[in-house]
């Protein structure tokens, strides 16, 4: 028997064992209009990329019409010490957290505990009176001055990062100093207090735009979670366990571990001049110091503050119980956790109307959707929504073609490889009817 073969068997018995371990429905490929030989090329595409050296390991899922027909794992969970990836892994899946989040407040939206069009004022009082930094246009005088907002920020500000909020990470060089010396936190390293005590600081910073103005990527997702903790009087931790996981039957999905399960996560690898490293379960900096990251985070010393942005540690079929939630309306297995016609609307393009680059992506309440392909340059039906998480976890559900896909690797920075945009085509590639 050739070691081709055999990798494959050892795969397969993999994957028949996690797909029963997590209760996931399965079915054949071909019953699922996807090519068996076609979704090869996913495997093969993953061990590829693990060859050179690009990810250390990776788990990639594929669901179709309700169904997984290909869940596979390639390369090691820890290249350093021996151990090979699995099924069942667990993953920081860090801006992942963003359509938890978003799908927690709009339950509240349900519920009439608040609405889209409230401003974040009325549950957290330290967001009245915002100022924005804006450009003087003053020839040899400051370049930039403090202006009080025009507007209010709204909870659907927050849902659609139209807030003029900003990230430590990505704010611009006017902006950034403010963020640094505040000791804003992006929730990807640990962090001590609570997300109440960080989201009062950053309401004392300026705005980088007037609320409503234009798109920018930010901590607006942290401030939304902190007003559903106002809403519900519970930790974000605890709303999200009794009212999406628990009910979903997602077992492995929170934001902090016990130190035991810290053998349970893959590494996170980074590239050096022989290949790759592995990242410090201590705090690090960028060479800028405007990013700071860590591996430790999820199950390190302080397990207070729950980032509604970027917190959240799952597995591959854990994720895939809540998409798969989202794909069929906000419903699975009988439990229902939002209604169809939410879901619709948070899957709707919210950017209309605002002054955005036209590169065929809008954004809803918490996913990026696809409204051109031809602008985007991939595969991608047009009405899929999706996200991106910062060590390099994609996952995307494509409701004209009924079909969830996540992929899973743990790399920093998340641009040295191009496996998940490979493994976008080859997902596609791989449905024949």
């Amino acid at each position: 028997m050739n070691l081709r073969r055999s990798v494959l068997i050892v795969c397969l018995l993999l994957v028949s064992r996690g797909l029963t371990a997590q209760g996931l429905p399965t079915a054949p490929p071909t019953q699922l209009g996807l090519a068996p030989d076609r979704l090869d090329q996913i495997v093969r595409l993953a061990e590829e990329a693990v060859e050179r050296q690009e990810v250390a390991g990776a788990v990639t899922l594929v669901a179709r019409l309700g169904r997984v027909g290909h869940l596979e794992a390639v390369g090691w969970r820890d290249m350093a010490r021996g151990a090979p990836m699995e099924t069942d892994t667990l993953f920081r899946i860090a801006s992942m957290t963003k359509a938890v989040t978003s799908v927690a407040a709009m339950q509240l939206y349900e519920a009439g505990a608040l609405l889209l069009s409230d401003p974040v004022s009325r549950y957290l009082p330290e967001f009245a009176d915002m100022q924005v930094l804006r450009p003087t246009g003053e020839p040899g005088g400051a370049d930039y001055r403090l202006e009080p907002a025009s507007r209010a920020i709204t909870v659907r500000h927050l849902l659609t990062h139209t807030s003029g909020l900003s990230y430590r990470f990505l704010s611009p060089p006017h902006l950034a100093p403010y963020y640094l010396e505040a000791d804003i936190s992006d929730g990807l390293s640990q962090t001590e207090g609570t997300v109440g005590e960080m989201v009062g600081r950053l309401a004392q910073l300026p705005l980088l735009h007037e609320p409503g103005d234009r798109f920018t990527y930010s901590l607006g997702v942290d401030v939304l979670g902190r007003v559903v903790e106002v809403v519900t009087g519970q930790t974000l931790a605890e709303y999200m366990s009794t009212e999406i996981f628990e009910p979903l039957g997602m077992v492995d999905t929170a934001f902090y571990r016990d130190r035991a399960d810290a053998e349970r996560y893959a590494s996170i690898s980074t590239p050096t001049s022989d290949g790759l490293g592995t990242v410090s379960e201590s705090p690090m900096f960028s060479a800028d110091r405007r990013t700071i990251y860590s591996a430790g985070y999820p199950y390190g010393a302080s397990q207070t503050y729950f980032s509604g942005g970027a917190g959240l540690t799952s597995t591959i079929s854990d994720y895939a119980r809540f998409l798969m939630a989202l794909l069929n309306g906000g419903e699975l297995d009988g439990t229902r956790i939002l209604g169809r016609r939410t879901v619709q609307l948070m899957t709707r393009d919210h950017l209309v109307g605002i002054g955005v680059r036209d590169t065929g992506q809008r954004f809803g309440l918490g996913f990026a959707i696809s409204a051109d392909p031809g602008l985007t340059g991939g595969p991608r039906s047009e009405g899929a929504f999706g996200w991106l998480g910062f060590f390099n976890t994609v996952y995307w559900v494509d409701p004209q073609e009924q079909l969830v896909a996540i992929i899973m690797t743990q790399l920093y920075p998340n641009n040295e490889s191009q496996l998940t945009d490979r493994f976008e085509v080859a997902v596609y590639s791989a449905i024949v009817n």
